[in-house]
């Protein structure tokens, strides 16, 4: 109010000169790159401009002050776009256009919002519309790129077909490579695991993708000896980066205010997938703020660790330990018997099939190592704070209870011979008449024996010709539980000392297990190098 009265008092000449001084203040601030005090004088400027327009200025006046007016908008909404300050700028943007709907400078700034909220056909449809006056203006160079990545992300996210080739053959030396956000055939149900859950709405072949969706936020950092301390740093910077998210987005506050808290699993509402699309516009919901002690427990509940059983890190973030909320993977479920996996690329996330998956089928992947017999999983899960009832769970639960198979796991922790605890295993399904999926769950179960035995030159020419050949252990492996990198390896390994370093003999059962680790991203080619360059263990920058 006092600032207006100083407005109304000025004279025509001192509003002239101070708005030459806020609008010279404001483009230093914006050239120096100090986003927020730019914000600020800008506002100002704004304001006066608002202010002097409402006088009876002559035709030649309005002009001139609406086209300062639009300029000021138009940078302003660039520096709210630094600050991610997207709905604001947006907003912005939007005034500059109706002053003037054919601005190059707005239509740029409101085409890059769109990219970044990953709504590519609007951001497209502005970077089009900016194409065709700036062939007039002389801009049409800096156009040429947001054209370009727009068009890709765009194919991408429609087709969910992405191609990490170039950027894996060159050792993932330069940065990663831009990703859109792809939803495919899965939709939200009730389910019979937890509270909601992941279901594919169509029959799915390993390695095809299920979702690619970016982090609402992430925190990484090196784990030294004071891990602990390290940790607990990193969960605080991490809800910051959450709330300052929810704080500037209506958007991503009312996804996240969709997830478990933990409590009431099967009373929560089932959220249509459509909500989750990026080119679903903000919604004008009336919503509850959520409250720290809520947030606290939907990130508790909800958020990922980069490094994982079901997960892979390809690039430099393999040297960090990281955490990070994807809003839409938070509804897969935990199974023993799982059939995806996850895949870590900058701060984007790809969920893929690690084996065939059925349609109507739920999307699970394992919260802790799934290849370990079943009173090692009942423990790990009631850490969890869960009880896990997979089928698989549920088929072991008899077959464990009988003696022999208890033998067999006490023969494990007694350190017997492992070539011995494969044969009995395999001797004892054979007497019980296990067939099928369920001879891979025990299999995965005493992964530990089969991979020391396949492993060692010396237990293989005692027990090679008395249990199954590995091809027929590990495929087995790999339709009951899925691809894992683990197995992945060991299987190499072996095929290459029995071909003396070749595996074409084996090539497209490696390729089809590898596609279940890496998912469908790159070209054969690609996969080879990638397999090669990794080993498929540590000292590698994909673990």
């Amino acid at each position: 109010m006092e600032e207006e009265q100083q407005q109304v008092e000025m004279t025509e000449g001192e509003e002239e000169e101070l708005m030459q001084q806020l609008r010279s203040k404001a483009t230093e601030l914006l050239l120096r790159e100090e986003w927020n005090d730019s914000v600020k004088a800008y506002s100002h400027f704004i304001s006066l401009c608002k202010h002097i327009s409402k006088k009876n200025l002559d035709p030649n006046q309005q002009s001139k002050l609406q086209k300062s007016l639009c300029l000021a908008l138009s940078n302003r909404a660039e520096a709210r776009y630094r600050l991610k300050d997207y709905p604001e700028a947006l907003k912005d943007c939007d005034q500059a256009l109706k002053i003037e709907s054919t601005h190059f400078k707005s239509l740029l700034c409101k085409g890059k919002i769109f990219l970044c909220l990953s709504r590519y056909s609007m951001a497209l449809d502005c970077f089009n519309r900016a194409a065709i006056h700036a062939q007039n203006s002389g801009n049409s160079e800096s156009l040429i790129g947001y054209l370009s990545r727009c068009k890709k992300l765009e194919a991408q996210s429609k087709t969910g077909a992405f191609d990490l080739s170039d950027w894996v053959l060159n050792g993932f030396k330069a940065k990663p490579p831009e990703l859109a956000e792809f939803i495919g055939a899965v939709e939200i149900k009730k389910s019979d695991i937890s509270g909601r859950g992941l279901f594919a709405t169509k029959s799915i072949d390993t390695g095809n993708l299920l979702l690619v969706t970016k982090a609402i936020a992430t925190e990484r950092g090196i784990l030294s000896d004071s891990a602990e301390n390290a940790q607990l740093v990193m969960w605080k910077n991490f809800i910051d980066k959450v709330s300052e998210s929810t704080s500037k987005c209506q958007k991503a506050h009312i996804l996240i205010s969709k997830l478990s808290t933990g409590v009431d699993e099967g009373g929560l509402e089932v959220p249509d997938i459509s909500l989750f699309k990026p080119e679903t516009e903000e919604m004008n919901y009336i919503f509850e703020k959520l409250k720290p002690c809520q947030l606290l427990n939907i990130l508790d509940v909800n958020s990922l660790v980069e490094e994982s059983i079901s997960s892979k890190i390809l690039g430099k973030n393999s040297e960090y330990f990281g955490v990070g909320l994807w809003i839409l993977a938070s509804f897969i479920n935990h199974s023993c018997d799982p059939n995806v996996r996850r895949l870590h690329i900058g701060d984007h996330l790809i969920v893929h099939a690690s084996r065939d998956i059925k349609a109507g089928e739920e999307i699970t992947f394992p919260y802790f190592d799934h290849l370990l017999p079943l009173t090692r999983r009942r423990e790990m899960s009631t850490t969890w704070g869960f009880c896990c009832n997979c089928k698989r769970c549920k088929v072991e639960e008899v077959i464990f209870s009988k003696q022999e198979i208890k033998e067999i796991e006490i023969g494990i922790e007694r350190g017997l011979d492992m070539g011995s605890v494969v044969y009995k295993l395999e001797e004892n399904m054979s007497r019980c008449m296990v067939k099928g999926k369920e001879k891979g769950y025990l299999r995965a179960s005493f992964w530990t024996a089969f991979c020391e035995v396949y492993q060692c030159d010396k237990l293989l020419r005692r027990w090679g010709r008395r249990i199954p050949t590995m091809d027929v252990i590990f495929d087995s492996i790999f339709k009951a539980v899925g691809s894992d990198q683990r197995v992945l390896k060991v299987f190499i390994e072996r095929t290459r000392k029995s071909n003396n370093g070749g595996l074409l003999e084996t090539e497209e059962t490696v390729v089809k297990m590898a596609r279940g680790v890496y998912g469908m991203v790159m070209k054969k080619q690609a996969l080879r190098a990638l397999l090669e360059l990794s080993k498929l263990g540590s000292n590698d920058q994909s673990n």
